[in-house]
Formats: structure tokens, sequence, C-alpha cells
């Protein structure tokens, strides 16, 4: 059977369950995702947990210009708002509170944010970055009757499915606890999203393929996949700069095929948003890859998964 009789199992015809023909499906029109830094902490900064963070985090590499925690809620979107505007003259948008844990917070401050974005005219749903170990039944009901009425989706780092990775990379929790709060989100019909980061140190490339049969049996709604990055001002950098040979840089085509191998016992009902991550090059240290954009990337993973017959889930 070549790749092109292939009936997938997800809306169009690419071998992998892509996000923006979900989207395509799921709204009448385009939608924007417009960043908002709250002014939350995490857990594992704060020294609640610990401090420092995790080593490999620089918010730096992914806030926007006009995301500032000093700025109302509003502002930012009116701001992100007049940024895309221009480029697409009809669309919606969803805000996305993604700058460090954003459900770290009493619920009434969280209410306060969350309801203030939803006021906005143009703003149709919420995407709410945040760590496993920061959501309660309070937090998570309360989202839920959200959804009712809006787009909601809350989206966990959980960056590794190894313990002994989470530990090394300060993340200050377990995996079963992101089990148990993906578990608890999908109960209430949340939509649930995932982030995992490929190469973390020490991992084998074995072990990274066991992260996608695990992921494939919890209840997640879409999947980023990031490769690691060393960015300046992290932890992780300097732990490079003293000791590069312990930490593993895919080049380009090695972190295509792995993914590769990862998509293809990744179950087929999980969304894919994204597969690398994009740091502004005055903060990259490395990997460089000359510079390829995700979308380089993507085709050039969708292109040697049709070359091969491939596609995801097929082993799963």
């Amino acid at each position: 059977m070549t790749n092109n009789q292939i009936n997938y199992p997800w809306v169009g015809n690419r071998p992998f369950n892509d996000y923006s023909s979900y989207f395509k499906k799921k709204f009448t029109e385009r939608v924007q995702k417009i960043s908002i830094d709250a002014g939350f902490s995490c857990p594992n900064r704060d020294g609640t947990k610990g401090t420092g963070g995790c080593t490999y985090c620089n918010n730096a590499t992914f806030n926007p210009f006009y995301c500032e925690p000093t700025k109302s809620v509003t502002q930012q979107i009116n701001e992100g708002i007049a940024f895309f505007e221009p480029k697409y003259k009809t669309q919606q948008y969803l805000a996305y509170f993604q700058a460090f844990s954003n459900t770290y917070g009493d619920i009434k401050l969280l209410k306060k944010l969350y309801n203030e974005a939803l006021n906005h005219p143009k703003v149709i749903g919420l995407v709410i970055g945040t760590r496993p170990d920061c959501v309660n039944n309070e937090i998570l009901d309360y989202l839920a009757d959200l959804s009712k009425k809006y787009f909601v989706v809350v989206e966990y780092g959980i960056e590794s499915t190894l313990d002994r990775t989470l530990q090394l990379i300060n993340r200050c929790h377990t995996h079963q606890e992101s089990v148990d709060a993906i578990l608890k989100t999908a109960e209430r019909k949340i939509e649930t999203g995932a982030h995992i980061i490929i190469g973390l140190p020490g991992e084998s490339d074995e072990e990274i393929i066991e992260h996608a049969k695990i992921l494939s049996r919890l209840p997640i709604t879409s999947l980023k996949l990031h490769q690691l990055q060393i960015v300046k001002s992290t932890a992780l950098a300097k732990q490079y700069a003293d000791n590069p040979e312990r930490i593993r840089l895919f080049q380009a085509d090695e972190y295509i095929k792995l993914v590769i191998k990862f998509l293809e016992h990744l179950s087929p009902n999980i969304i894919i948003e994204r597969f690398i991550s994009e740091s502004p090059s005055d903060l990259l240290i490395a990997p460089k890859w000359k510079r390829l954009k995700n979308f380089e990337i993507v085709s050039k993973i969708e292109k040697k998964m049709k070359e091969n017959n491939t596609y995801q889930g097929k082993y799963y």
C-alpha cells in the first residue's frame, strides 16, 4: 500500500495528526493565540519546592515584545491584536497565558485574570500553560465551567516521563503528578495539552520513544515536542560550558529521524501542535541548525515520513 492510499484516522492527508487541520475543522475562521505574561512564578523558583527554576528555562526565549507583567491583560491582548491584525484581517483570538505557571495563584486572582481576557470582544477562549503540581480540584472545576462556554485548553509541562530526569532538570515534581493532573483535567472534559523535550540529559533514544508509549496511554488532546536547546542565562548553559560532552545535542537530521520514530509509537488520537522550539538568535547557544524554521523542519518530517511510507501510530 502506498502512503497516499492510507486512510488516516484524523482530518487531513498529512502522515501525522496536525494541529492546523484540527483548528480549521473546529473553528469557522482563523484563530490566533496571543501570549500573555500575567506575572506568575513557579514553585521551583520561589522557594516553595526549590529555587532557580528549570535548568533549561529562560522565559525571554518565547515571550513576545508586548508581553510584560506590568501591563494589564487587556493591554497585552490589544497590543497582540495590533501586531497580528495587519497580517490577517479576519480572525479570532485565544488568550494564551504562557509565561511561567499560570494556575499558580489564588483562585480569586485566576478568575480575575481569566475573566478579564474573556471579556475582550475578540477573545473566544483560553490556553493556560502550567505545571502539573499547580492545579487542584477548585481550579479545575472552575475551568470546566468556563469550557462549557469558551474554548479552554490546559497545557502541562511534562518534559519527561522519567523521574530521574525531572530531578536532574530541577522540575521538582514527579511523573505521577503529571499523570494525576492530566487525568483530573481530562475527566472534566477540558482539552489537555502536554509538552515534552526531546534530548534531555541522560535520556537514550529508546527512553525517548518510551515517552511516546507512556503518553499514548493518557487522555492527552495535543502535544508539543521541543528539541533541547541551550539558551543564555540558564543553569543548563553553565553546565554546557563546563561539561559540553555530558549534554547531547541533536543535529537537525538526527532529530527528524528520532521524531519520526517517536510519532510511529504515539497514539494517532494525539494532535501534534509543534515539532520544535525556536529561540531568538541572540539568546540561543546551541544547536543552531543553520536557523531552520519550524515550518522547514515540519516539511522535512512530512517528506521523510511519506518517503518511508510511515505515519503517526504505525506501531501504536
